[in-house]
């Protein structure tokens, strides 16, 4: 079964279906046009009492826009709408991603344990907003900047799981490579770099650097996710070229669960793969 972020970065293309002007995002906007002319306000008195510009509503209304949680919250309350806005808010939340990542996001929301072997980007979850924006300006076909700002607010939401309580077990297993690619730039890749030194500092967070070095290598087969759901289920995930597995079946989830304690036992130690990072700053 095909599912998807672009979690490695190269991933966040995707059908009709994922896109800001289409399916549950018109229907919501429709909806709250509906609503907003009932009431008897326009859009700039609208946007006063929620927050927003008169274009930011038409945008949402026209369904160009997915609108945020907190739109859609005080658009409920303001319009009087009863929850009839605020029951679509889990479907405009999915909405965020492409068609592709939905049910991997789902499940990451969730998580207990998350395993994540990174060979061209760094991890989603890592990534500052400063990298994510340059991965999503480098993706081809090229994005429209709306659809890049509703991508970078989601990646950035997906970060939450870094401090969520209680807190799940994240382990990153990250390419040497990934580490000296200056996506963004030289101060953009610093920065990066910076942050994926605070996220391994956080008990529950191990980054691992998989050096190019490494004679034996486990990784061949490229990036995947091992996901630890609450209910005591592991899951698998792939992603390449804007195509996704998710595998539930025992057989292919022990595979990848052997192929990523290898790739444990193969790269640097949690501290010397910070060691590592921190004298690549050095050299940056």
């Amino acid at each position: 079964m095909t599912h998807g972020d672009g979690e490695q970065g190269e991933g966040a293309g995707a059908g009709p279906e994922a896109e800001p002007g289409t399916g549950v995002v018109v229907a919501f906007g429709r909806q709250l046009k509906l609503l907003r002319t009932q009431a008897g306000l326009d859009r700039a008195e609208f946007g006063k009492r929620t927050g927003y510009a008169p274009q930011s509503v038409a945008s949402f209304e026209q369904g160009r826009r997915i609108p945020p949680p907190r739109l859609i919250d005080r658009a409920d309350e303001v319009l009087g709408a009863g929850g009839v806005l605020t029951a679509l808010k889990e479907e405009l939340a999915r909405a965020q991603y492409p068609a592709f990542f939905r049910d991997m996001a789902r499940l990451e929301a969730g998580a207990v344990g998350l395993c994540v072997y990174a060979t061209h980007a760094v991890p989603g979850l890592l990534q500052t907003a400063e990298y994510a924006q340059a991965v999503f300006r480098m993706q081809r076909p090229l994005l429209d900047d709306e659809v890049i700002e509703q991508r970078l607010a989601a990646r950035m939401a997906r970060q939450e799981i870094l401090t969520r309580r209680p807190a799940p077990l994240l382990s990153f297993i990250v390419e040497e490579v990934v580490l000296r690619k200056p996506i963004g730039g030289r101060r953009v890749l610093r920065g990066q770099l910076e942050q994926i030194l605070l996220a391994g500092q956080k008990r529950h967070v191990e980054v691992q650097v998989m050096p190019t070095a490494r004679e034996d290598h486990a990784g061949l087969g490229g990036p995947f996710n091992l996901i630890d759901t609450s209910e005591g289920q592991r899951i698998a995930y792939t992603e390449v070229q804007d195509d996704s597995r998710m595998y539930t079946g025992q057989r292919k989830v022990h595979e990848l669960e052997a192929r990523y304690s290898i790739l444990r036992s193969q790269g640097l130690t949690p501290s010397e793969s910070l060691a590592f990072i921190e004298d690549l700053l050095g050299v940056e």
